[in-house]
């Protein structure tokens, strides 16, 4: 039973990573907003930094960082190891360029789609604020059926796509160790990810959750940090890395010769799953930050969006291909690549670094990720649901999680790919519509600075008067 759905969602996100559909929306998508906005990757990648740090006025509100964590939470994680071990083992060095392409056109895709998420952000009763792609389908588009089917979409594949992902990932980091066991190991393994789960989303894991956001930036940052030793330790390999990106990046006859299994899709799909960018899921987090105006935290989201991709995903990349490029093969896609990796490079150390590293970050992102959930259903019930039905959903969320590492590889990765997809074909299109709303706010935003002023956002400044709840 389980071999037959794992085919029928296998032929399914087959058939959507064929050139002309996800990737192709997500490349021309990308390219048409960085010349609309004049290259604001590389213009404005200063000013994302500064916005970064600016503080709320009311101390309640979610600040542009506050808001960053969340995100960054969701995306770093399970994606920025395993993801790249698997692009690179099945798609082959220029894998690791399509992934950075991604990064960079996604990065204006990302600031478009934060920004129109901030602009027609809802005020909750304490003040706060809420908002993503269902809102702006709902009150710019003028289509609540749409957002409708996006959060329902958003709420599989995050609830059941990536937590299972998560959790079968990190549990398979262990697999290199001689304790582990193929039968008992996954139980023990998932079990314990769904008791920590359950105990942050049911209530009573509120300091649990509050840690592992002091710890992720660190352990992040560490990570990046032995990351760069181990590229040291083999700088010689560097030249050789390099020119096989490039010259795998650019073998055309051989990436549409047979595209799915060639390094562009397997760099598109991959990028897509570590950063998210164009998906529709880190709006909703951007919609909860309390800025002046709403190209701050679509700057702030694009950073994002640079910080995964360009900076965690290049360390794990580069760490593995110049420590271990001899293993790179199909065999070991996943865990195994990058804890051989670890384990030549810094011996006993390495592979336990990298256990503890995912352990963490599967943590945080299975949080992260439930995170976006609940407004969804906001969104679909139009009101909060009753305790009951709360109660139930997170008790079948603690169970996914718990059911995704005792999965097979292939069934957890096919399904995240195919919910990803859909996610993409939702909202990309839909912020292309929508684009000259976020194009008109960053003018906005750019004739301010040009004045010397801090940027403070009307609705009526772009046409927008009444039309808002935020900016009125």
């Amino acid at each position: 039973m389980i071999e037959k759905i794992d085919g029928v969602i296998n032929a399914i996100s087959g058939f959507l990573y064929q050139p002309y559909i996800v990737p192709l929306i997500l490349i021309a998508a990308g390219l048409y907003f960085t010349i609309r906005t004049g290259l604001m990757q590389f213009s404005l990648f200063g000013e994302s930094i500064r916005v970064v740090s600016e503080k709320p006025k009311d101390k309640k509100s979610i600040s542009s960082f506050g808001a960053l964590m969340v995100s960054t939470a969701s995306r770093v994680g399970t994606g920025n190891i395993i993801g790249v071990s698997t692009a690179i083992c099945l798609g082959g060095f220029g894998a690791i360029f399509w992934m950075w392409v991604t990064a960079i056109l996604g990065g204006a895709s990302a600031f478009v789609e934060s920004t129109l998420a901030q602009i027609y952000k809802k005020k909750d009763v304490d003040g706060t604020s809420y908002g993503g792609p269902s809102y702006y389908m709902q009150d710019a588009l003028k289509q609540r059926w749409l957002g409708v089917i996006f959060a329902i979409v958003l709420i599989l594949t995050y609830v059941v796509g990536y937590n299972m992902l998560a959790s079968f990932n990190t549990q398979d980091t262990f697999s290199g160790f001689s304790f582990y066991d193929a039968k008992t190991t996954p139980i023990i393994i998932g079990a314990i990810l769904a008791v920590l789960f359950a105990a942050s989303v049911l209530g009573g894991g509120k300091r649990l959750t509050k840690i592992t956001g002091v710890l992720v930036p660190v352990m992040g940052m560490l990570y990046v940090l032995v990351s760069l030793i181990v590229v040291i330790m083999n700088i010689g390999a560097i030249p050789v890395v390099f020119k096989n990106i490039f010259v795998s990046a650019f073998d055309f006859k051989a990436i549409f010769g047979g595209f799915t299994g060639s390094c562009m899709m397997w760099g598109i799909k991959r990028g897509l799953y570590s950063n998210e960018a164009g998906m529709g899921s880190a709006p909703n987090a951007a919609a909860t930050a309390e800025v002046s105006h709403p190209v701050k935290q679509g700057l702030v989201q694009m950073l994002s969006v640079f910080i995964d991709t360009l900076l965690i995903c290049t360390a794990t990349a580069l760490m593995c291909m110049c420590a271990n490029p001899e293993g790179l093969n199909a065999d070991v896609a996943g865990a195994a690549y990058v804890q051989q990796s670890m384990g030549i490079a810094l011996g006993d150390f390495g592979p336990i670094f990298i256990a503890a590293a995912m352990s963490l970050f599967a943590f945080t992102t299975l949080i992260g990720n439930y995170y976006y959930c609940e407004g969804c259903l906001k969104f679909i019930f139009k009101r909060s649901p009753s305790k009951t039905f709360i109660l139930i959903f997170r008790l079948a969320a603690t169970a996914l999680v718990f059911v995704g590492a005792i999965l097979s590889a292939g069934l957890v990765w096919d399904t995240a790919d195919m919910l990803q997809a859909f996610m993409v074909i939702i909202n990309v299109p839909v912020i292309l519509i929508l684009g000259k709303t976020a194009f008109a706010a960053l003018k906005d935003y750019k004739r301010q600075r040009a004045n010397g002023d801090d940027p403070v956002f009307k609705a009526s400044s772009i046409g927008l008067e009444g039309k808002t709840d935020c900016w009125e």
